[in-house]
């Protein structure tokens, strides 16, 4: 019997860079907003544009969902080739994209719709996983369903350097409880449940915090997969960069387990410059 043909499909806010074309995932871009013009992510804008449209308007750019129809051709292509697929989408608490996604699978056979509870590698991690599993021969339902019970085990966290971008955006509960109160708080941020939360609260410079947030995130989700972490930042300097991957080395990931990937225009949207992130699945052999 021919082995099944399982295509790995991910939102475009998964930020794979790179990695879509070299694990063989593909992207489903998401709508971008800048003023009248509407953009596809990752394809026809990118987080530059955001940047200069931001400072020389003072509005946010708006972020959408696809639409069912989308989803339905998305799909489509792919079954109509004989793959079955595996989309993982970022968090239905979110986005609509887990919602429309599901819509689409139900008028089609052998798709399987993942909420993926995270975003930005949060998701790309587990559609990595995914992309394992598909090379070692598993079909797509074993593979969705791996991915439900290893979900929950995805630490998403990002320090965030400016306010303004999530506090005007309203992401995020519990920015206004202590905005404005000084530009020099640094909050943390934690996926729980699929929600964006505010965690931890630094105060000081960016550069002076980071490594204190990476040193909490290993010491309270101590059993990470080693397979892989990601940082993930939007345009973070490369020096603070690099002194998160030495700690994470120090921790014990292997250097060229840890990938760096920068936010696509989806999360710099809503987080602004130089946030960055540590992310991997928390599910491995303690450390």
């Amino acid at each position: 019997m021919a082995q099944t043909k399982v295509k790995i499909t991910t939102d475009s806010a998964s930020d794979l860079n790179g990695l879509f074309a070299s694990a063989d995932i593909e992207k489903f871009p998401l709508y971008v907003t800048l003023g009248d013009e509407h953009y596809f992510d990752d394809v026809d804008i990118d987080p530059t544009m955001i940047f200069d449209y931001y400072e020389k308007t003072g509005k946010l750019p708006k972020t959408a969902a696809r639409s069912t129809n989308d989803f339905y051709d998305f799909f489509k292509s792919f079954t109509d080739q004989g793959f079955e697929v595996v989309h993982i989408a970022i968090s239905s608490q979110i986005s609509g994209t887990y919602e429309y996604a599901m819509a689409a699978a139900k008028e089609l056979s052998n798709v399987y719709v993942v909420d993926g509870r995270s975003l930005s590698s949060g998701t790309g991690l587990l559609a990595l996983a995914a992309a394992d599993l598909r090379n070692e021969g598993k079909d797509a339902k074993t593979i969705a369903e791996t991915l439900e019970r290893r979900k929950s085990f995805v630490q998403a966290s990002f320090m965030v350097n400016t306010l303004e971008f999530l506090y005007k955006g309203g992401r995020c509960s519990g920015l206004s409880a202590f905005f404005g109160k000084t530009l020099s708080i640094k909050p943390t941020l934690q996926l729980i449940d699929g929600k964006i939360s505010v965690d931890r609260k630094y105060l000081g410079r960016f550069d002076k915090n980071i490594l204190k947030y990476v040193d909490y995130t290993l010491q309270k989700y101590d059993t990470p997969d080693m397979t892989r972490v990601f940082i993930t930042h939007t345009h973070a300097d490369s020096a603070v960069v690099a002194s998160v991957r030495e700690r994470l080395v120090n921790f014990g990931f292997k250097d060229e387990n840890i990938i760096e990937t920068i936010a696509g225009s989806t999360i710099t949207s809503h987080c602004g410059k130089s946030t960055l992130g540590i992310l991997y699945i928390n599910d491995g052999e303690k450390a």
